[in-house]
């Protein structure tokens, strides 16, 4: 059902987005009818089979629930395997008939199944009661008066704005500046939600007379259902081949015959409409009903865990499926998941409709495998499934189709179980790895492998393997074609596999090399000495035991038992296990560094010997002799040309290589080791540099892993971090880093320490165990002790006190101190941390700052825990805080590969670069047709697909688009809290944004909604402390007015200046405070800020400098309007105006320019430079019009004479020439202006008008002059995505705020009220 809907939901969008038609010719128009239903279009491709034209129609709402339909063209059925424009006679515009075809049982059990998916009606906590992130946007955008209403997407949000409250709600105490107590966790999502969901039928299940006997078998029947009615009916109903009737059974007579004057109904719910009017009303009403958005109702790709859930009472009338025997039944039948995939890998790729069908494809297989993974883990570790073989230390499990391998311990060089975890992890990041090759190497494949932890224990779950080719062809030996152990082998299927890997390796920078055999011959290799291809029984190459594809890293590798003994700080150091390799993205950014390490090299070499162009010129040995030079300098494997590769098989244990590998295996050694030198002194300084000047920082664990693993930093590095940044002279302004090493060190040593606790507790005692552990880290001295008597009374309600057979309860005598040493004994063998986890979690509350709550999260967030919904005072000692009814659940946790959208995101890349380049349009029009591809690969619920319409919503925005980018921002939200977590810090940032263009439309209640949600969000994920809270009170403090305004702005810029130091971000704040405290009447606390303001631009820009001006006149101004002030108080105050001069209070669009440069959609880089352009302008133009009239009166002063009149005509040239260029200037200049008075606060925001986008030469080559100028103006202000703003070689509009002084990335043109030029 899952893949019908969402093709269903594709096809819509084929003819939804953009109004248009797909391009290609395979694209038809037809006509459907028949079937019961009425009849409607469909636009369909000419590649399509039959049977994918059938289930997009059974996807239909308007055919649902109808199964077991074919399709009919001139009377004649057609083939289901059949493509469509290989049908005769198709074409855009014919018919197509809908034929009910005859049920089978499992067709029959098929159509039970989708009948109740329709009758349970999906309802608001349904997400979170199955431990899914669920989407909260809602209960924001719907007012509390009235029970929620379903819309369809456009009324619901086009209305949204009549739903608010006209006046603006006030911050909760909770969020305010200096508040003390954290929000409350109820706040975090609905607890309460309107059901109005209708009941079709009292009761759905199957009847006691079943199964059929076997002469009525032998007429037919598959199975008896019996029916409880809303009007008290009670009957069976018979499935057969031609449907559905109603049977004269009762509950004490069996008699199957069908009932007087009742029809057979090929569609179960035709029938229940026949005999049940209410059944037939409450399904009109549903399908009639406004649809959802598809990003709220249809399923997720993967399951996005919510580590907090709501509990209700349990129900069957909620499903009919368990009493239908559904779940059993349907089951039964296990997919061949490698032939799935395999087969969606294999689909052609030629056209653009074709590889969107294909991603789609392999997207919902690959989903679909997880989704079975997670199943198979939950049912393996319940004891639901007997292991294959009898072997208690290595079971092994089969169901649902995929097979599942408990993990062992490991050999002793990998270091045992942690060992054997580390090789799980790697294969499948090796898998990946090859996975994401192109074009003619995806013919090498590998088995679908995800990784999935439940209740401690770390399941290793594949698809079952195809058979080795068999001995009957020729020169196949049992389909083992490549391996360390194979002998010498020759055949034509060795040798094409052999081309495969050695492309491979090309493609992801591994070196051919030889290895010496068990029986001592040289072997060819491409990959690790564990590596084996096979040619398998379907005739595909697949490549195995990929775990150590990427080369080791030698920071943890201590040769000959030799360990450096200069202290922690120093590497090589051992590690807990012997499987430390490089990750593909520093490999990647290695290989980068040694690039430019080349051409540098290569370039000095030429200038040593006459220069580059002499070189380049010349036609002798000198270039070619400093390329070679260059090659062996940076270690290149190539004499001739830059070539970086590395062997992964170098200090692999046991491996030999030949003497003639000897030069090889040094040079190999010294690349590995300037690699591991890499990222000590280049990868770890760049992430603290990013996490400092960089506005998208890493709030909690999961964005701290991501920004660690873009730069290629494992997670080992975590101690090593740690202490460099408490030896910097930026610890302070990384506090909130160091605060998120910290808890991610205690949440990873706590996880390893949970898996053996939680293995061996009972399944009666988990939910007591799990709270008991998590009471053991959060409260310091906690033991079983405070909480016996607690124990012991609900042991007595549960009749399980007194002499009855002994239990074991080990795991409740764990206490506080004792997890706490065995964590900091974990942190000093993993990461070397000896003192900096102190005694107990105070320790690090009190010195670092931590949350508890921030902890709990990360802690369930890494085990699966659900926990409920409510209020946990952690730092209670008297009571355990959270008690074993609190633990909802324990879900699986699922690693797996991702699977790419290569076109969508070639078009986002494209999108990307065009928004650095400033070409808006061009990024508007790509970034589009990105959003389209996503949306037919994946119907936009993907996390690329978040971002890339995040990025269309702030293009529409700076193009003036605000209506636009509300509606795309709506959606972004949903589609963040739904993929990625409800309080994941993407989720924070979009409510940010969508703040932002609410209050641009006037939503200023709804606007401050979402940034009081987005202010607890992150004050429970992070706390206070953090970069981004500076940016969300400076919103706020916009937003709001008055006392709360002027509150939030200076704790804006207290937060900033701690985090950011007097950066262009500070001025600005400084500035916002002088303009609100001028309104409110504080002349002298305005002079003060935009004093500090002033000298920031002063000490960056010098006081020449048209921002440095600005800023000066503004402060002229304020300082003006005291002294008015002040003299109007010393006469008696007659003359003193209410309200301040205009020149000092904000106008909407200005506050509106001031939230873009807040937020990052803005930056003051690029207006600046723009400024000083308009500054030379105008000097140009002055220097010009006096040598005009120079001219001139030289002209009238030689009109006597022809030689005179010669001279003049000469001139009178020159001067028409200068006055020409002088014009052209001048005409931009006003036309500029122009632009700025006629355009809205939007296109002020950002929007490259036509004559700026086409501009003049001279402006665009003196943009690009002052680009390469030294002093120009660095990027402090950076957009939320590092891609989204323009380039310094557009033209960007730009205002500066003469009234206030301030520079904003805005107009085109300057306001003048103060006259600050």
């Amino acid at each position: 059902m899952r893949e019908t809907a969402k093709k269903g939901n594709g096809e819509k969008r084929i003819m939804d987005v953009s109004g248009s038609k797909s391009d290609d010719d395979g694209t038809f128009l037809v006509k459907i009818q028949g079937g019961g239903v009425d009849a409607f279009e469909l636009q369909v491709n000419g590649f399509w089979l039959v049977q994918d034209a059938i289930m997009t129609i059974l996807g239909r709402e308007e055919v649902a629930p109808r199964t077991s339909l074919a399709l009919a063209l001139s009377g004649v059925t057609l083939d289901p395997l059949a493509e469509l424009r290989d049908v005769k006679g198709f074409k855009s515009g014919v018919t197509l008939r809908l034929v009910e075809e005859p049920y089978s049982p499992r067709s029959a059990q098929a159509h039970l199944s989708r009948v109740q998916e329709m009758l349970r009606a999906a309802g608001p906590q349904d997400a979170v009661l199955e431990g899914r992130s669920p989407s909260v946007l809602h209960t924001l955008t719907q007012t509390a008066e009235a029970p929620p209403t379903l819309h369809s997407s456009k009324n619901r949000r086009g209305n949204s704005k009549s739903e608010q409250s006209a006046e603006a709600p006030s911050p909760p105490v909770y969020i305010q500046p200096g508040a003390s107590d954290l929000p409350p966790l109820t706040t975090l999502l609905p607890n309460n939600a309107h059901n109005d969901t209708s009941s079709y039928l009292v009761d759905l299940s199957l009847s006691c007379w079943n199964p059929p006997p076997g002469f009525r078998k032998l007429q037919g029947d598959f199975m008896y259902i019996s029916v409880h009615t809303l009007e008290g009916k009670q009957c069976d109903i018979t499935s057969s081949p031609r449907g559905f009737y109603v049977n004269r059974s009762t509950f004490d007579v069996f008699d199957p015959r069908p009932a007087a004057s009742t029809p057979v109904y090929h569609c179960l719910t035709d029938l229940l409409s026949h005999l049940s009017p209410k059944f037939k009303h409450n399904l009109s009403a549903q399908r009639h009903r406004p649809s959802l958005p598809a990003e709220e109702n249809l399923p997720t790709l993967n399951r996005t865990l919510s580590w907090l859930g709501v509990s209700s009472i349990h129900s069957h009338k909620s499903s009919f499926s368990g009493r239908l025997g559904l779940d059993q039944d349907l089951n039964t039948q296990a997919p061949d998941w490698n032939k799935e995939i395999q087969a969606a890998r294999d689909l052609p790729q030629r056209t653009l409709e074709e590889r969107l069908h294909r991603d789609r494809a392999l997207l919902q297989v690959n989903s679909a495998f997880v989704a079975a993974v997670a199943q198979a883990a939950e049912r393996v570790i319940d004891g639901f499934v007997d292991p294959l073989n009898d072997s208690h230390e290595e079971p092994a499990f089969l169901w649902g189709g995929v097979f599942m391998g408990v993990p062992v311990r490991g050999e002793e060089w990998m270091g045992g179980e942690r060992g054997h975890k580390a090789a799980q992890r790697l294969e499948l990041r090796g898998i990946q790895v090859y996975s994401d090759l192109e074009g003619d190497l995806q013919n090498l494949h590998t088995i679908p492998t995800a990784l999935a932890d439940y209740r401690g224990v770390r399941l290793s779950a594949q698809a079952l393997a195809p058979g080795l080719q068999g001995p009957e062809q020729a020169e196949v030996p049992n389909g083992l074609l490549y391996g360390f152990t194979l002998g010498p082998l020759e055949n034509p299927a060795r040798r094409k596999l052999l081309e495969l890997l050695a492309h491979s390796a090309k493609a992801i920078a591994l070196q051919r090399h030889a290895v010496l055999g068990p029986s001592g011959h040289q072997f060819p290799l491409f990959t690790s000495v564990d590596a084996q291809g096979i040619l398998g029984a379907d005739g595909r190459y697949y490549l195995l035991d990929v775990y150590r594809t990427m080369p080791a890293d030698t920071n943890f590798l201590v040769e000959d038992g030799v360990e450096t003994d200069s202290g922690d700080e120093s590497f090589p150091r051992r590690y807990p296990h012997g499987l430390c390799r490089l990750r593909p993205e520093l490999v990647k950014a290695f290989i980068q560094h040694k690039h430019a390490q080349f051409s540098a090299c290569v370039k000095a070499r030429m200038e040593e010997n006459g220069g580059v162009e002499e070189c380049m010129k010349a036609c002798d040995s000198r270039s070619t002799d400093a390329v070679r030079a260059a090659c062996k300098d940076v270690g290149s494997v190539s004499d001739i040309i830059f070539e970086m590769r590395f062997i992964p098989n170098v200090y692999s244990p046991g491996v030999q290589f030949p003497d003639s590998e000897k030069n090889t295996l040094e040079l190999q050694k010294r690349l590995l080791k300037e690699a591991a030198s890499f990222i000590i002194n280049d990868q770890i300084p760049a992430f603290m540099n990013d996490c400092i000047h960089a506005s998208d920082v890493p709030m909690d664990g999961a964005t701290l892993r991501q920004a660690l693993h873009q730069k290629g930093i494992n997670l080992r590095y975590l101690g090593h971090l740690v202490r460099t940044i408490s030896q910097s002279d930026l610890k302070d302004q990384l506090r909130h880093i160091t605060r998120l090493l910290f808890t991610e060190i205690v949440v990873r040593c706590a996880q390893r320490l949970f898996s053996g606790y939680i293995q061996g507790v009972e399944t009666s005692n988990m939910s007591a165990a799990v709270s008991h552990f998590l009471c053991c880290l959060l409260v310091p001295h906690f033991s079983s002790a405070s909480n016996g008597e607690e124990s012991k009374k609900r042991s007595r309600r549960r009749g399980r006190g007194g002499g009855g057979a002994t239990e074991s309860t080990t795991w409740s005598t764990l206490s506080g101190n004792e997890l706490w040493s065995f964590i900091c004994q974990d942190a000093q063998e993993t990461y070397r941390l000896k003192e900096g986890l102190g005694s107990n979690v105070d320790h690090l509350v009190e010195h670092y700052g931590l949350q508890k709550i921030s902890l709990l999260r990360e802690m369930c967030l890494k085990t699966g825990i659900q926990l409920r919904l409510r209020e946990y005072v952690l730092d209670n000692r008297n009571k355990p805080p959270i008690s074993p009814d609190d633990v909802l659940n324990i879900l699986s946790v699922i690693k797996h590969i991702t699977v790419t959208t290569a076109d969508a995101t070639k078009m986002l890349q494209a999108a990307q670069n065009c928004l650095q380049k400033g070409l808006l349009e061009q990024a508007y029009e790509k970034l589009k047709e990105a959003s389209y591809l996503f949306g037919r690969v994946c119907d936009d619920l993907h996390p690329e697909a978040c971002h890339c319409l995040s990025l269309l919503a702030k293009t529409a925005y700076l193009q003036g688009r605000s209506a636009e980018a509300r509606s795309v921002q709506l959606r972004v939200v949903v589609i963040s809290e739904r993929v990625l977590g409800f309080d994941h810090p993407n989720t924070i940032q979009q409510y940010v944004l969508l703040a932002v263009y609410l209050f641009a439309g006037g939503e200023t209640a709804l606007a401050q909604r979402c940034l009081y949600r987005a202010k607890v969000l992150l004050l429970t994920v992070h706390g206070g402390d953090h970069p981004y809270t500076a940016v969300i009170d400076a919103s706020l403090g916009l937003v709001l007015q008055g006392e709360q305004s002027l509150q939030y702005l200076q704790s804006a810029l207290k937060i900033n200046s701690s985090f950011r130091g007097d950066n262009l971000t500070t001025a600005l704040i400084h500035h916002l405070l002088a303009q609100r405290h001028c309104v409110a009447g504080d002349y002298r606390g305005g002079m003060n800020h935009e004093k500090a303001a002033h000298s920031i631009f002063q000490n960056k820009w010098g006081d020449d400098h048209p921002q440095t001006k600005c800023s000066s006149d503004f402060l002229k101004n304020i300082t003006q309007q005291a002294v008015r002030v002040e003299r109007s108080i010393r006469q008696g105050g007659v003359e003193l105006p209410e309200t301040p001069p205009e020149s000092l209070v904000p106008s909407l669009d200005t506050t509106l320019e001031q939230l873009a440069l807040v937020n990052g959609i803005l930056k003051t880089s690029y207006s600046t430079r723009i400024m000083e352009f308009k500054e030379k302008l105008k000097e140009i133009k002055a220097a010009e019009e006096a040598e005009k009239a120079k001219s001139q009166s030289t002209v009238e002063k030689d009109a006597s004479g022809m030689q005179a009149n010669d001279g003049e005509t000469t001139k009178d040239e020159k001067t028409n020439g200068k006055h020409e260029a002088t014009e052209e200037n001048s005409t931009s200049e006003h036309s500029e202006t122009d632009s700025s008075e006629k355009s809205d606060h939007i296109s002020m925001n950002g929007e490259i008008e036509s004559h700026q986008h086409n501009g003049d030469c001279t402006a665009k080559n003196e943009m690009e002059k002052e680009e390469h100028q030294p002093g120009s103006v660095p990027n402090e202000i950076q957009s939320k995505s590092s891609k989204i703003m323009t380039s310094a070689d557009e033209t960007q509009s730009v205002v500066v705020n003469g009234n206030e002084g301030v520079v904003s990335e805005g107009s085109g043109d300057v306001e003048k009220p103060a006259e600050t030029e």
